[in-house]
């Protein structure tokens, strides 16, 4: 800004600056603030659920017990939702699974604050939690194109995934708060619930648009109304893609081989070899900072090869473990865990992208299915396992075999020739540098 600038111009310079998807997609604005708190409420989750079980008298198996009843659901349900998610309207089913959540958090919160909880209430809740939960991601995927241009996929994606990644920096500081200040754990819960609330609130009046999957030289007709059948032609969008299976492969690597970095030793090698729980928090916390770059990045950049440039980032994103274990102190870790958040977020917002741009509508949300299955539904198992390798090997080295093995995946999925070739939506290519 030059000194000979109006007042209006340097008004409007120290205005905030507010992304142009949110300003250009009303319909967007709605699902996004929507969202936004509702991300806010899980992340506050994450943290609060453990204590609530512990509140009651339960032990840590009890913990464990009510966590794998929020999770068996959405793992039995992730494909039958994908199904119902192309069949039926997606703004009711996003609706439905937002009313069922508030029902559980306001429940469990009542049930906490008035001391008559037990573990076993926990545990019916968490269930029905984890179903609604199932039935809410292949929607949302699936209903977000119908929100904005196709010019705008990409930032939207990132818009969203920004919002995932300050959730979990705010996230825990906002549970210690309201554990402590908001009548404990159950006062978390009615705060989740009230997320909820707002979600609706804004779903409510939303209008998306219907996407044309004739632009896309796509049939137009919708599947066919039998379930199997409708079972299989998702299955069959996915195998006629080699770029979405070959990406498919490689998620799941990364969430089976390389994320238990996260879930299981990190925390314990931050115990063993560093200042525990502090140290995990600035880690964590690099990671963090490291996915919010990444998702503003994304909010301007457009490559012109979407999925190469994601099949070049899980390369980065299976290094994780490695940076863990990499014997450093906590702060170095945590700048290598910058790069590895730029890389995670990055490589899960094209990807998202890529399925919106080229799956056609009728069955956007069946493919979307296969991916939240093939990655949160192997989280478990890879947790299992690579608790048993690290006893086999040590810490540091079931580190650096996780990377090793997460890498040389990665490196094949890049090497397809359907992901380096993947070209952009015509719209995307259009605004996208040379």
């Amino acid at each position: 800004m030059t000194d000979n600038a109006t007042p209006q111009e340097r008004a409007r310079a120290r205005r905030p600056r507010i992304p142009s998807v949110l300003r250009e997609e009303p319909q967007y604005r709605l699902l996004f603030f929507g969202q936004v708190l509702s991300i806010l409420g899980d992340r506050v989750m994450m943290v609060v659920l453990p204590f609530a079980v512990l509140a009651v008298g339960g032990t840590v198996g009890d913990v464990a017990i009510v966590s794998a009843a929020q999770f068996i659901p959405f793992a039995v349900l992730a494909l039958p939702a994908g199904v119902w998610a192309d069949k039926l309207d997606r703004k009711k089913i996003l609706i439905a699974s937002d009313t069922a959540r508030f029902i559980c958090q306001l429940t469990a919160g009542v049930l906490l604050v008035t001391g008559t909880a037990h573990v076993a209430h926990l545990a019916v809740l968490a269930a029905v939690y984890g179903a609604a939960d199932a039935f809410f991601a292949p929607a949302c995927t699936g209903l977000l194109p119908g929100t904005v241009a196709p010019i705008n996929l990409q930032p939207a994606n990132a818009l969203r995934g920004l919002s995932y990644s300050t959730g979990s920096i705010v996230g825990p500081v906002l549970a210690g708060l309201l554990v402590a200040f908001a009548g404990g754990p159950g006062g978390a819960f009615l705060f989740d619930a009230a997320t909820f609330a707002v979600s609706i609130a804004c779903l409510i009046p939303l209008r998306p648009r219907v996407v044309a999957d004739v632009l896309r030289g796509e049939d137009p007709e919708a599947s066919t109304t039998h379930f199997l059948s409708s079972l299989r032609e998702g299955w069959s969008e996915v195998r006629s893609r080699p770029w979405v299976t070959s990406f498919l492969g490689g998620m799941a690597s990364y969430h089976a081989i390389v994320l238990p970095a996260i879930f299981v030793l990190g925390p314990v090698l931050a115990a063993d070899e560093l200042n525990g729980a502090g140290s995990w928090a600035i880690i964590t916390a690099g990671f963090g900072v490291g996915c919010v770059l990444g998702d503003l990045l994304l909010l301007r950049w457009r490559p012109r090869f979407a999925l190469r440039v994601a099949s070049l980032m899980l390369i980065g994103a299976s290094c994780q473990a490695a940076f863990i274990g990499s014997g450093f102190g906590e702060w170095t870790i945590a700048g290598l865990e910058v790069l590895a958040g730029i890389c995670v977020t990055g490589t899960f917002t094209l990807w998202e992208t890529s399925l919106q741009e080229h799956v056609p509508d009728r069955a956007l949300s069946r493919v979307s299915s296969y991916d939240y299955l093939t990655s949160a539904g192997v989280i478990p198992l890879g947790n299992l396992v690579i608790g048993f390798v690290t006893v086999a090997i040590g810490l540091h080295h079931a580190l650096f075999a996780m990377t090793t093995v997460g890498v040389t995946v990665a490196v094949a999925v890049a090497s397809v020739p359907a992901v380096r070739h993947l070209p952009r939506a015509a719209t995307a290519a259009a605004a996208a540098p040379g």
